[in-house]
C-alpha cells in the first residue's frame, strides 16, 4: 500500500499530530471500525476522562488486531467528545497513543449515546 499524508500549502496547517488528508493507493484491505466506547468486555466504564480515553484506545487496538492490523494502518479517526473541556486531554492522550502515525482527523463535540461515556472513537484503517 502506498500512503501519502497531504497538507495543502494554501490551507491551515494541522495542529496536534494529524494530517489534513491521507491518500491511499494500491491497498488490499479496508477496515471500518465502529465507534469504540469507553467500556471493557464486562461493560465496566472507568471514572474520569483519561481512564475512559485509554479504554477507548485499547478497544480500537483490539479491533485492529482482530483484523490483522495495528495503529500504523489508521488513515482516518473521528473522535466524539461529550464536552469541549476534554479537548486538550483528548489531544494529549491521542498523540501518546498514535505517536508518529498521522491519520486524517476530526473531533466533534456532541451528546453521546450513553451519558456515562465521555468520548467515542471511530476509525478507518487500510493495508
Amino acid at each position: 500500500m502506498k500512503r501519502e499524508n497531504i497538507n495543502a500549502k494554501n490551507a491551515p496547517d494541522p495542529h496536534g499530530g494529524y494530517s489534513q488528508a491521507v491518500r491511499l493507493e494500491a491497498y488490499e484491505r479496508l477496515l471500518l471500525v465502529s465507534g469504540q466506547i469507553p467500556a471493557d468486555r464486562d461493560d465496566k466504564v472507568p471514572d474520569g476522562f483519561e481512564a475512559q480515553a485509554r479504554q477507548v484506545w485499547r478497544n480500537v487496538d483490539a479491533q485492529l488486531k482482530a483484523a490483522g492490523m495495528d495503529k500504523s494502518n489508521l488513515v482516518k479517526v473521528t473522535t466524539y467528545l461529550a464536552d469541549r473541556q476534554y479537548a486538550t486531554a483528548n489531544r494529549e492522550l491521542r498523540s501518546e497513543y498514535l505517536g508518529a502515525v498521522a491519520p486524517a482527523m476530526t473531533v466533534v463535540i456532541c451528546g453521546i449515546f450513553d451519558e456515562r461515556w465521555l468520548l467515542e472513537v471511530e476509525a478507518v484503517a487500510a493495508q
